[in-house]
């Protein structure tokens, strides 16, 4: 497991050491979709959130799962994609990217839990 947060990381640093782990602990990930989401839920929380963010990734024998923690209560909203600029393709991409999307409030904020279930001839 890693766990990087906005007190000791910067978004890219945090997407960097993101890669890393996923390249030495995840290889049968699609590395690319994967770091698409986490670059989405990491915009998100930067440009949507006044405060914190804590990215983790756990890599388990069935599957793995990605979660963005940040300070707002403010749940994601799918909107209709602008395509003059404004917007509105990051919901629906984490959703088509990832196996699962789950949102969940917390006490201080919400939590966005993505997951990628492991494909059988990754065994």
């Amino acid at each position: 497991m890693v766990v990087l947060d906005s007190l000791q990381e910067s978004s890219a640093t945090a997407r960097e050491a993101a890669a890393d782990y996923l390249t030495r602990y995840c290889p049968w990930a699609d590395l690319d979709a994967v770091l698409l989401v986490i670059g989405e839920l990491m915009a998100n929380a930067v440009r949507h959130t006044s405060g914190w963010w804590r990215l983790t990734l756990l890599v388990g024998p069935e599957e793995l799962v990605i979660e963005m923690d940040d300070s707002s209560d403010q749940l994601p909203v799918a909107r209709e994609p602008d395509f003059s600029g404004g917007g509105g393709f990051g919901w629906h991409m984490v959703h088509r990217l990832a196996g699962r999307v789950e949102v969940n409030p917390l006490p201080e904020g919400k939590r966005i839990r993505a997951v990628w279930p492991r494909p059988a001839q990754a065994y």
